[in-house]
């Protein structure tokens, strides 16, 4: 291949990395290379690709699937000797534009690699004014490289058994696949995965040895398709390095957009032409239904009374009232879900703070209204909890608001009905909903709902979940202004909703419906068969709980277990702590349940948080990074007493297994364990394997030194996410960015699966991320032993286990860990 002048620019200036793209695209149009489209398509690929090699050069080119754009195989170049900034921290100062029809141009790729890491001929290039010296520099190679040789026949040395002293001891050799051999793309992925390992890793090719982990040095190698390389690892993890190294090259590292491995079907894909309102996933499953308004009934009432004396007592009765309605709403609720049940338990607990009914009380001044005051009062209660920067107690804020219009009923002069819903099935708009609203759904009518505001960790979702009612959240003013009657289709695993969409759209959405609901009845069909996956590996499916019933309802989904109890629900909505019985008891009823299957306890993880009184615990400007977890435990012993003795009783019996959340030093740990075994030794109680959370970045960064002091690891992927990101993960306006895929999270997940196995301890994740069908298989290809995951999610996930081989999962684990954003794992 020919570069000739009229390919190169010479002091060019370019205020951008786009003109910079589209003056070497406009060299190729010029020398007869491509068309002018496929420079669109050279813009295109940066979407999807880093083009900077280092050192002050980029090597732009087009999408695989333009390529009939290409006329001839070509490269330009752009000379840029006060550079621009290519990405933020890279400056680009030589421009290499190809248009790669074959394969002509990889002698150049290969002869430029040679000048990466020389800074002085980078330096003579990019100032150069004779063209001439630019062309020689990329055509004709250096003396004495030998990046050449493999390509003359000297790159089966090392497959013959020729090994000098750079070589290790442990070494696999590889043939070369793709129809490029080691360009920039596999080279990349190649160094991404070494880097993952402690291990050294070495590569050789010919008569050349370079490290593994430097993108340069491979590339220098210039490995052609088809030619043999030897890699080769030294180190406590090398085994698994060259493991997964042979697996990677054997798959094609990547090769192009084009040839990557066929996508793992996770299911039916909603992929509509309409545009979609976009608000955020609430509650996976698709909705189709006319739109309908909801509106509360209106309550009216006077700010005075004309028997003010006689106010007080209207309050109080008022609040009774609710608080026996509250009750029996609960007890109702507890029939269909605990997850409900727990809602209304907060209300209640709500409903019996002191001092919402004295501030009230203390409004009661002249000839106010008990109405008047009382919802002055929930209201401004509601607006503090709204404005907090933690977005969790923020939602919160409805529900303050649903239990003061609750009691706000029994106070006013004229309360509306409620909205007569209609006859027929419906998607429900609204700025917000309450629980107390969406307790009272019939999912056979409520389709689905979108709301204007609200988050996806408010009540209102999480009863939504546990309905399976289709709902997105925080979707904008803009839903409320949609015509009742408007034929629409809600996302909510997206969180779209589609207005009048078109007929080849409904069509579309209803085949996916069915599908869904097909898949459904094979995994509840299947609930019980183990997670095998194709090629004979078993991942543990568990659940997340919360209560004694919920145990009885993870079996019967098929759960194989419980990866995490949380024992909150015994220290909430009450106005003393627990006793050890009470605790006990719980244990034993859980046990029981779950009949010799493993249960995982984790000790008291309440923080300021948390509204418990009778804990005493001082306001924390953050409480999220305060005293929580195991922090209170060590710091309020006749908690952890109590609460450990149970447990300890309980394991006569039962299979227990003892972990500790929020540690964040080694210190924590050692004295959580000396408290435990103290209390252990003090009942005679049988040894419990002991394990703690990983959801904070210290525990990850000290993985190596926690695995040789316990038993197991379960990180939790929510509290991890918003540590590691610092952004809470339920936040309405973040929390499409806050993703438990990120490969931030995915790479502490890796280095902390690493961390166990060289202690030969498991691993599982309890956080929402395992709960869903992607995260899941890249969990597993991680690693991970056991997956904990919400009680509906068991069917689903062990279906999607079990339709793929660990190699695969692997191989997508692989590819999940050198994305850059969330949003490229999640296209995986």
């Amino acid at each position: 291949m020919q570069l000739g002048q009229q390919n190169v620019g010479l002091k060019v200036e370019a205020g951008s990395k786009e003109e910079a793209i589209r003056m070497a695209g406009k060299l190729l149009v010029e020398s007869g290379h491509i068309q002018p489209g496929y420079i669109d398509s050279m813009m295109a690929r940066e979407a999807t690709a880093n083009t900077f090699l280092g050192n002050g050069i980029a090597i732009p080119h087009g999408m695989p699937k333009d390529r009939e754009l290409i006329l001839k195989t070509g490269i330009s170049v752009v000379q840029l000797p006060h550079g621009v900034e290519w990405n933020p921290g890279e400056r680009v100062h030589l421009v290499v534009g190809i248009a790669a029809k074959s394969d002509e141009h990889l002698q150049i790729l290969t002869n430029l690699t040679h000048v990466l890491d020389d800074s002085v001929t980078v330096e003579r290039l990019t100032h150069t004014d004779n063209p001439q010296e630019i062309i020689e520099r990329l055509t004709r190679g250096s003396a004495g490289d030998t990046g050449n040789g493999g390509r003359n026949g000297g790159g089966n040395g090392a497959a013959n058994g020729a090994a000098a002293e750079t070589d290790f001891d442990q070494f696999v050799d590889l043939t070369v696949p793709g129809h490029a051999g080691l360009h920039a793309r596999p080279a990349t992925a190649f160094v991404g995965l070494a880097k993952t390992f402690e291990a050294d890793v070495r590569v050789r090719y010919g008569q050349q040895v370079v490290n593994g982990k430097s993108l340069m040095s491979l590339l220098k190698l210039g490995v052609e398709q088809g030619q043999t390389i030897r890699v080769m690892a030294q180190g406590a993890d090398a085994a698994e390095a060259l493991r997964s190294l042979q697996a990677a090259v054997e798959a094609g590292l990547e090769e192009d957009d084009d040839e990557q491995p066929a996508e793992l079907n996770l299911g039916p894909k909603l992929e509509l032409e309409s545009q979609g309102l976009v608000g955020v996933a609430a509650s996976g499953g698709i909705a189709i239904a006319p739109l309908y308004r909801y509106q509360r009934g209106r309550l009216e009432f006077a700010e005075t009374s004309p028997a003010p004396d006689q106010e007080p007592d209207r309050l109080r009765q008022a609040i009774r009232q609710a608080g026996a309605e509250l009750s029996n709403l609960r007890s109702t609720a507890n029939q269909r879900s605990r997850t409900q049940a727990a809602v209304f338990e907060a209300h209640q607990e709500l409903l019996a703070d002191p001092e919402l009914l004295e501030g009230a009380l203390g409004k009661l001044q002249g000839d106010r209204s008990a109405a008047w005051a009382w919802q002055q009062t929930y209201e401004e209660r509601a607006q503090v909890l709204a404005a907090l920067p933690d977005p969790t107690l923020a939602a919160r804020a409805a529900d303050v608001r649903d239990v003061g219009r609750r009691v706000l009923r029994y106070l006013a002069d004229r309360a509306e009905a409620g909205p007569n819903l209609p006859n027929h099935p419906v998607i429900l708009l609204a700025d917000e909903l309450a629980p107390s609203d969406t307790s009272t759904f019939d999912p056979a009518r409520i389709q689905g709902f979108c709301t204007a505001g609200g988050g996806p960790t408010s009540h209102t979702a999480i009863i939504a979940r546990s309905l399976n009612i289709p709902a997105v959240v925080g979707a904008g003013e803009a839903i409320l202004a949609l015509t009742d009657g408007t034929q629409a289709i809600l996302d909510g695993s997206s969180g779209k909703l589609y207005v009048n969409p078109s007929q080849a759209d409904l069509e579309k959405a209803r085949a996916v419906q069915g599908e869904e609901q097909a898949a459904r009845n094979v995994e509840q069909q299947a609930r019980f068969a183990p997670a095998l996956t194709t090629d004979g590996h078993r991942i543990e499916v568990v659940a997340n709980i919360g209560s004694p019933e919920e145990a009885i309802q993870a079996v019967n989904a098929g759960g194989e277990g419980v990866g995490l109890l949380r024992t909150e629900f015994l220290f909430l909505g009450r106005d003393q702590a627990p006793s050890e019985a009470e605790q006990q008891q719980a244990l034993e009823q859980m046990g029981h349940a779950l009949n010799g299957l493993p249960l995982i306890v984790r000790t008291l993880d309440i923080g300021g948080d948390k509204a418990v009184p009778y804990l005493h615990m001082a306001q924390e400007e953050n409480p999220f990074l305060g005293v929580r977890g195991i922090r209170l435990c060590l710091r309020q012993p006749e908690l952890f007493e109590p609460q450990l003795r149970a447990i300890y009783e309980a394991a006569r019996t039962s299979y227990l297994r003892i972990m500790f959340p929020m540690i964040a030093t080694l210190e924590d740990l050692r004295a959580a364990k000396a408290f435990a075994e103290s209390v252990r030794l003090t009942v005679n109680g049988p040894p419990v394997e002991i394990g703690i959370m990983v959801e904070v970045p210290s525990a990850v960064l000290l993985a190596d030194e926690f695995a040789t002091e316990v038993d197991f690891f379960s990180i939790g992927t929510n509290d991890l996410t918003q540590y590691l990101l610092a952004m809470d993960r339920g936040h309405p306006a973040l929390a499409q960015q806050a993703d438990g895929l990120h490969p931030a999270v995915l790479r502490a997940i890796a280095k902390t699966v690493k961390a166990a196995k060289a202690a030969g301890k498991w691993v599982g994740v309890c956080g929402g991320v395992a709960s869903e069908p992607l995260g899941a298989l890249i969990l597993a290809g991680l690693g991970v032993a056991e997956l904990s995951v919400s009680i509906p999610s068991i069917p689903t996930v062990k279906a999607a286990l079990r339709q793929r081989s660990l190699d695969q999962m692997q191989r997508l684990a692989q590819r999940a860990l050198s994305c850059a954003t969330a949003a490229e794992v999640r296209r995986l």
